[in-house]
């Protein structure tokens, strides 16, 4: 009832905004004389007319696009690149409407351009306020699931921060239960530990557990294949955590040569002539435009850098890019010039020395990093990718960690996914390779977008 009461106020919302966003391009083009008149304005009648059809177009779009499903998981900013595609979308549609049915007149193509401004704005702006509104009210909402982890790795422990960080789920985490592989590495607290996968069906009962994540795939699949068969005879929901390298691996194309049939790991998706080009075009518009929005920024912190430590303003290093290709990536320095003395370098870390006070604010909020759009434009870099790592690293990393390599398939970027699930500084390497394969496997441009939005809301590790 909830869901389907969130629902229908989001549709009506959204047509509101809409139809709003339709009749104020037309006011814009037509009545307040920023915009020249060839002629004049179309009957108000007429305009609301096409506003209605208009708003039904982008209705049904959105509904296609699947804006309406309740709960609604994860950050408001997460969505934004959804809300927008789904918005180009309902322009397509409403093409199609005005063509099949032949309105005339049409709507102003000037009113249309407009309008892509205003209705974008609005319905922004109302799913913002109402998820802002069902979030708060999900939080104080009971809890009316009992979840119990099995695991008891670093895993695991994320995976309890990511359910009591989501609201929706309106789930509380009654503990964990430790399995054989695990019991002598366990990063979980003892408090926390309900007790052992042995004494599962007893657990489930004594703690009232309607929800079973398993979090450990190195179980025996036959152990494995008796948890989800008491679960589903007890009425208890099973999800799992899947292992990311198996899914990165369970994608394969059979090829024929000459009737003998071979099996290949599936390409990737950067690995498509087209998708290349698009990603390029994308990096060198955002490139340009970064250049230009942040030179001011460049140029203010340049003077502070200048007046505050000795040194130059610019620090240049070389990092691996592309097929392992060396380059010298730029950044406004946040360090004293004698950081790297020793003949070993050293990962930044919470409340490094190293670095000025001035330095500390440019990290935490990423500002040393803008130089690096004119790396993007030379095209040894890309907006988006796997962070680019010191020859030093690259060489003990490729040794230590499996399908390390595998992330110098593309470009690096200023910013990854990895980066924005926090995984920068001195954080584990192998779960960030984890992230960056993902990205790699699951790439596309409103992905992309996606990170560079998250980009400037996260700050974790950011030192």
């Amino acid at each position: 009832m909830e869901s389907t009461l969130s629902a229908a106020t989001a549709i009506l919302l959204d047509a509101l905004a809409v139809y709003a966003g339709l009749m104020l391009a037309q006011y814009i083009r037509f009545e307040t004389g920023l915009i020249s008149l060839r002629h004049e304005a179309l009957p108000l009648a007429h305009q609301q007319l096409l506003a209605a059809y208009g708003t039904g177009a982008f209705i049904t779009s959105f509904a296609l696009c699947r804006l309406y499903r309740r709960p609604q998981f994860g950050r408001f900013e997460d969505k934004i690149p959804r809300i927008i595609k789904s918005i180009l979308y309902s322009y397509i549609a409403y093409f199609a409407i005005e063509t099949i049915f032949r309105i005339d007149p049409q709507f102003s193509r000037k009113a249309l351009v407009v309008s892509l401004g205003t209705v974008s704005f609005l319905v922004l702006f109302t799913k913002y306020i109402l998820y802002r509104i069902e979030w708060n009210l999900a939080r104080h909402m009971d809890k009316i699931n009992r979840v119990a982890i099995i695991g008891t790795d670093a895993l695991a422990i994320r995976l309890q921060h990511a359910i009591n960080d989501e609201p929706f789920l309106r789930s509380h985490i009654a503990g964990h239960i430790s399995t054989p592989e695990q019991q002598e590495t366990a990063a979980v607290s003892n408090e926390q530990i309900l007790g052992t996968l042995d004494q599962l069906n007893e657990l489930l009962l004594e703690h009232n557990i309607n929800q079973v994540v398993l979090a450990d795939l190195s179980l025996d699949h036959e152990y494995m294949v008796n948890i989800i068969h008491h679960c589903e005879k007890n009425l208890i929901r099973f999800s799992l955590v899947p292992d990311i390298f198996r899914i990165l691996t369970s994608g394969v194309v059979v090829e024929t040569i000459n009737g003998i049939p071979m099996i290949s790991l599936k390409k990737w998706p950067l690995d498509h002539v087209f998708n290349r080009a698009r990603k390029r075009a994308f990096d060198i518009a955002g490139a340009l435009f970064g250049l230009i929005i942040t030179s001011p920024i460049i140029a203010l912190f340049a003077i502070l850098i200048k007046a505050t430590s000795p040194g130059p303003i610019f620090y240049g290093q070389e990092r691996l890019g592309e097929a392992g290709k060396p380059f010298t990536i730029y950044k406004l320095r946040t360090m004293n010039t004698d950081a790297e003395t020793g003949d070993q370098p050293g990962w930044t870390k919470e409340n490094d020395p190293r670095r000025t006070k001035l330095g500390s604010f440019m990290r935490a909020w990423n500002i040393d990093e803008l130089p690096q759009f004119w790396n993007v434009l030379t095209g040894e870099m890309s907006l988006v990718g796997p962070r680019p790592e010191r020859a030093f690293f690259v060489e003990q990393f490729k040794e230590m960690i499996d399908r390390y390599m595998v992330r110098h398939v593309f470009k690096p970027g200023i910013t990854g996914w990895a980066q924005v699930n926090g995984l920068r500084g001195d954080t584990s390497i192998e779960d960030r390779i984890k992230y960056d394969l993902y990205y790699l496997e699951n790439w596309s441009l409103s992905f992309d977008f996606k990170i560079l939005l998250k980009t400037f809301f996260n700050h974790d590790n950011a030192y």
